[in-house]
């Protein structure tokens, strides 16, 4: 069983920072895709972006391309999502996932942490 542990959101201003972490832990095959998902208010769960275990592959949402960066530490398996450039429209709650499927629909992902709030004020 594997568990995820979202930290790092927060309250910034358009245009702003903030780095997410997703710590990991339990039983990791080294086949797992990694990714992050948002939902912001009254929508459906999104794509963000993935990263394969070894951290070789990533990818995005058109929408975040250029500012966020997802990446995995490969000593403590903590996944990462910079995410700079913060806009309003980024405001979501943020979740971590993995799974053994390429995809980046919420459905192919197993497990799921328990997502920590971004918001982006104007």
């Amino acid at each position: 069983q594997v568990q995820l542990l979202e930290s790092g959101g927060g309250l910034v201003q358009a245009g702003d920072s903030l780095r997410l972490s997703c710590a990991v832990s339990g039983r990791t095959p080294s086949n797992w895709i990694m990714g992050w998902f948002r939902q912001p208010p009254g929508q459906e769960r999104q794509f963000v972006s993935r990263i394969t275990w070894s951290g070789r592959m990533t990818s995005y949402a058109d929408s975040v391309k250029g500012r966020f960066t997802m990446s995995r530490d490969s000593a403590t398996g903590t996944v990462y999502l910079q995410m700079n450039s913060l806009k309003p429209e980024d405001t979501a709650t943020y979740y971590c996932a993995a799974g053994v499927i390429l995809s980046i629909r919420p459905a192919d992902f197993r497990s799921w942490g328990q997502g920590t709030q971004v918001t982006v004020s104007s």
